[in-house]
């Protein structure tokens, strides 16, 4: 395992939470050259995929963090404070509907992704960027603006106690929708925390990917929807880790230094699909 300091000069450092495929994929697009801290709940899934990745020559640090309790938030981002230049966070962490219950992804999906940008804002330097992964469920889910507007800024410790947040009115479907959306809305507020310290923070809205959350998802009781998605869609098909870890990689780099504060739709077209179809069939 390489040391932090390479040639008398600081190396980047990269955080990824999550290391299912998505997690994986990014992970290889950002590492080279960099040291990678990968953290996740689940010991036995991390400590398999940081052999893997070492084995294939990336300088690797392995962190069980829970996303969940803002203490273990804090600790990573100290740890990778401490591994070097702190340059990116991407936060792939989250629990889909059929995975969880509402109480469940509120505390992984909202209350993880606030503790994240809140604990990684704190050591954010020049350069530092947020990638937090949504959902094009978050695109699909309106709220009123002061709910946003709630969920948005609300401090991460208190986010809990909004009401529409409260799992005893939600089943995980709208739960899921909710927590997407207050992911984007959290980065549009949080960029300009982050600016101050010469950071940018931006969200990534996945649609449909083959990842073992989305193979789960279309074999659970929605499947048949989202397949007729698929269909619907502008490119007709599944998306990849790949697709997703490329529109991470530009948005981690220097040619998206003017992006801030917003939302990347990459769902190859199947929002437009659902919305403008109906109104364009032959």
């Amino acid at each position: 395992m390489a040391s932090g300091m390479e040639s008398g000069k600081e190396r980047e450092v990269v955080v990824i939470t999550g290391v299912g495929g998505m997690g994986v994929a990014i992970a290889r697009r950002l590492g080279n050259g960099r040291v990678l801290v990968l953290a996740d709940f689940d010991d036995a899934a991390l400590q398999r995929v940081s052999a893997q990745l070492s084995g294939e020559g990336y300088d690797v640090h392995a962190v069980k963090a829970d996303v969940s309790d803002v203490e273990s938030v804090k600790a990573l981002a100290e740890k990778a404070q401490s591994l070097g230049a702190f340059r990116a966070v991407v936060h792939t962490a989250g629990l889909s509907p059929v995975q969880a219950s509402p109480e469940r992804i509120v505390s992984v999906d909202v209350l993880g992704t606030a503790y994240v940008l809140e604990e990684f804002g704190k050591i954010a330097r020049n350069g530092s960027v947020a990638v937090c992964i949504a959902s094009m469920a978050g695109t699909m889910t309106k709220l009123p603006p002061e709910i946003e507007q709630a969920l948005a800024v609300t401090p991460a410790s208190e986010l809990a106690s909004l009401p529409t947040l409260d799992p005893a009115n939600l089943n995980p479907s709208n739960a899921y929708g909710i927590a997407k959306r207050a992911n984007q809305v959290r980065v549009q507020a949080a960029s300009v925390v982050w600016g101050a310290r010469g950071g940018r923070t931006v969200s990534i809205s996945p649609g449909i990917i083959s990842t073992p959350m989305g193979q789960a998802e279309l074999d659970g009781p929605s499947g048949d929807m989202m397949r007729s998605m698929i269909a619907g869609s502008g490119v007709k098909r599944i998306g990849t880790p790949d697709d997703i870890a490329a529109a991470v990689a530009f948005l981690v780099s220097s040619e998206a230094s003017f992006i801030t504060g917003t939302d990347l739709l990459v769902d190859g077209g199947t929002v437009p699909g659902m919305v403008y179809a109906a109104g364009q069939a032959s």
